[in-house]
């Protein structure tokens, strides 16, 4: 189960999931790593890794500049290098701890290099959690291969870019670095569906919002790009600029609608999954379920969970 940093805190859900739950992986799909530094990102992760038993998966993405700078009035720069450095002092922090050897980082964006008992928390008793990176571009893709556990496919990422341009790039990567080890490509996946047909076609008013609202970001362009739909991007960022949210979601077209997104049944959506994703990632996520459940802080869809078994048995082949 995947926690997002959206319009709620992205670790305190998990809190709660974590006493709820007790084989279930919980992690953050994702945590905006420049919005904190490396030591505030360790010890709550630190904390989640012990909570859970062993549990966790730590999740992080850089956001973009507009919200790094004027959301967090956090500093950007340099995103893949801020990134690499970032990950390379949560993993000298947790080795600290796990260790209890001297705690010394220091490099052009962190440095860390007091760590004293009162604040040590020592092991977890399960290892560190595992880290995996948002990527969409090739740069950002290969430091996932570099140095993290897996990669979390942005939602609007289609079979084509995989194929075409995160897969290769990932690739290469790994058989430049330590390609053994166990790695896991984690895709989200834009779906509209639900009970009855009324559901479903509120569920496509959703996602078409969620499409246009990507779409105007210029970091996602490559994603649209693969598809001839590059020049859509800075239309819609105009539109967003301007407010008009109604009309950049008409803006998103059936063929669009249905290259970035899944529709239909929940059984009809786990076929679908298996047609497009399948043999391409180990895993996915559901990233938009409308009236199935989206998740909220109550979890009161946990306890109807019909809907999401006939989407698994789709997913699974029955």
């Amino acid at each position: 189960m995947w926690s997002i940093e959206s319009q709620h805190d992205p670790f305190l859900p998990l809190v709660i999931a974590a006493g709820r739950t007790s084989t279930m992986r919980l992690g953050t799909n994702v945590a905006i790593a420049f919005a904190r530094n490396p030591m505030t990102m360790a010890q709550t992760a630190h904390d989640l890794q012990r909570l859970s038993a062993g549990r966790f998966v730590l999740g992080l993405g850089t956001q973009v500049r507009a919200h790094i700078e004027r959301r967090f009035a956090m500093p950007w720069s340099r995103p893949v290098a801020r990134m690499r450095e970032f990950v390379r002092a949560l993993l000298t922090i947790w080795d600290s701890w796990e260790t209890g050897g001297p705690l010394h980082f220091e490099g052009e964006f962190y440095r860390h290099t007091l760590m004293t008992p009162n604040f040590d928390p020592g092991p977890t008793g399960y290892g560190r959690p595992p880290v995996y990176l948002a990527a969409v571009g090739p740069q950002m893709v290969s430091l996932a291969a570099e140095l993290a556990d897996g990669l979390l496919c942005h939602p609007l990422t289609t079979s084509a870019f995989l194929s075409s341009v995160a897969l290769p790039a990932l690739e290469t990567a790994r058989s430049e670095s330590r390609g053994d080890r166990a790695f896991t490509v984690a895709i989200s996946i834009l779906a509209a569906t639900g009970r009855d047909d009324a559901a479903i076609e509120s569920a496509v008013r959703n996602v078409r919002r969620k499409i246009a609202f990507y779409a105007a970001t210029p970091a996602y362009r490559p994603l649209l790009e693969v598809h001839g739909l590059g020049d859509l991007q800075p239309e819609l960022n105009e539109m967003a600029k301007q407010g008009k949210w109604d009309d950049m979601s008409a803006r998103i077209d059936d063929t669009t609608l249905e290259l970035f997104a899944l529709i239909g049944p929940p059984e009809a959506i786990g076929r679908t999954i298996r047609q497009r994703f399948g043999g391409l990632a180990d895993r996915v996520t559901i990233y938009e379920l409308d009236e199935l459940g989206r998740l909220k802080l109550d979890y009161r869809h946990l306890t109807e969970p019909q809907p999401f078994r006939e989407l698994l048995a789709g997913l699974s082949g029955g």
